[in-house]
């Protein structure tokens, strides 16, 4: 028979080295951002001001918000960032862009559109006063024929009435 203490594995404990690397070192640290808080823009009617024209009348301005973060940093090595409080430092300003919505209308007129340079009235008939015509209306000229000229106040064509 063989002897158990003989055959049995030899086991060897080994105790562990000194160690010899260093103890991670945990630093932390405070940074504050700022971040760009766009502004807004918005659109209004303003009777005002002529139909379809454009006025800025608020200037819009960015405004700004203040990020504080806690970074922590392992052996020089940023490891976390925690954000710890956020405001607004400063409050944007919106945009304001009026838009006329007021329509020019022309006084009302009794003058005959197709001329100019001397009120020629709407009338059945215009004749230039002091001439030979018989009315009912008489205009006082000389007057620029700017489109037809209905009345036939331009009789020799040269693009003036009543020019006697």
């Amino acid at each position: 028979m063989s002897n158990p203490a003989t055959s049995a594995p030899k086991v060897t404990v080994s105790k562990p080295a000194p160690s010899t690397a260093q103890k991670p070192t945990t630093t932390k640290k405070v940074v504050v951002e700022f971040r760009v808080i766009p502004f807004k823009k918005r659109t209004v009617t303003d009777s005002s001001l002529p139909e379809g024209e454009k006025v800025i009348s608020t200037p819009g301005v960015n405004g700004t918000r203040r990020l504080t973060y806690e970074l922590t940093y392992v052996n020089g090595l940023q490891t976390a960032k925690k954000l710890v409080k956020q405001e607004v430092a400063k409050q944007p300003r919106t945009q304001v862009t009026a838009i006329g919505t007021k329509v020019e209308r022309g006084a009302p007129s009794d003058c005959d559109p197709n001329y100019s340079g001397g009120c020629v009235p709407i009338a059945s008939d215009v004749d230039c006063s002091g001439g030979s015509g018989n009315g009912p209306a008489y205009v006082r000229g000389p007057v620029t024929v700017i489109g037809s000229d209905i009345y036939d106040l331009d009789r020799d064509n040269d693009g003036l009435g009543c020019e006697d």
